[in-house]
Formats: structure tokens, sequence, C-alpha cells
């Protein structure tokens, strides 16, 4: 066999291995590609409902108390509406295994979010089972640098959490 037939018999071998693999580039390139579109997603619709919560606080009261009730059953009927979408994606999030470290972070910060009454109170107030878990996703955001998703404010992530995400 010459080096020329040799070669193009490695090359076709390289090409028959390549097409066999169906999966996307993309997801070639990063093994948790699922999960950051998803994140991506997550994190789209949360900010639409915390805009029209805070519409809904931002809103004059209308002089008439017809019209508040039906603002208020309108803006909730959108507020349902966008949790309505949510609710696959955050099916999709738990389902998706974490391969990297962004991964487990997108993981958190979606934990973080079902569980969000453990960041009503500060740290030193709260029951131990709820400390032990707000401290573990805090720590596992810090290590992703994955932004949890609340406000600044939100009693502050006690291992300062609250980085840039990772989008």
């Amino acid at each position: 066999m010459n080096p020329t037939t040799s070669l193009r018999a490695e090359e076709s071998n390289a090409r028959n291995e390549l097409s066999l693999d169906r999966t996307p580039a993309a997801e070639q390139l990063d093994p948790d590609f699922a999960l950051v579109q998803l994140d991506t997603t997550f994190i789209t619709l949360l900010s639409e409902i915390s805009a029209l919560e805070s519409h809904r606080v931002d809103e004059p009261e209308p002089p008439d108390a017809e019209n508040v009730r039906s603002d208020d059953a309108s803006q909730t009927q959108k507020i349902e509406s966008v949790l309505a979408r949510l609710a696959p994606i955050e099916l999709a999030i738990m389902a998706t295994p974490a391969r990297t470290i962004v991964g487990l972070g997108i993981k958190a910060r979606h934990a973080a979010h079902v569980v969000s009454e453990h960041w009503d109170a500060p740290i030193g107030q709260m029951e131990w089972d709820a400390r032990v878990v707000r401290l573990l996703i805090e720590a596992i955001c810090k290590i992703a640098d994955v932004r949890l998703p609340f406000p600044n404010d939100a009693y502050g992530a006690s291992l300062d959490c609250q980085r840039t995400p990772n989008l």
C-alpha cells in the first residue's frame, strides 16, 4: 500500500467516524450547552415576571376601584402566562444532567429560585436545614460564577455570590 492510499483511507475513516456522531457541533464543544440554553430562557422569563410585578407596584392607583380590579386581573393573567412558559423550562433544567461546574451552577440557580424563601431572612435567623441548603447553593454559585436569581438587596448572599451570570 502506498502512502497516498493510506492517507486517503485514514481521511475516509475519520469522515465516517464524524458522520456517525449526530450531536450538534455546539454540544460537542460544551457538555452543558443544553443547560446553558435552558438557563438563558429561565433568566429571560424571570426578568419578564419581575418587570410585570414591578409594573404592578409602580402603577399609580386609578380613582375607580373597578379599574383597579381589572388591572390586577390583567397583570395576574400576564404573570400566569409567563409562569406557564416557565414550568417546562424548570422541568427541563431539573431533568438535564450537569456535566461541568457551569451546569452545576445553573442547576443551583434554579434550586435557589425554587427555595427562594431561604433568602427571606438573615442567615443567622434561619433554621439549620434551610441554612444548609442556602449555604450549599451559594457555595456552588460562587464557584460557578453564577448570579443568584434575586436582587442584590435580598438579604445579600452569605458567600458573596452576587457576581455576573455565565450566560
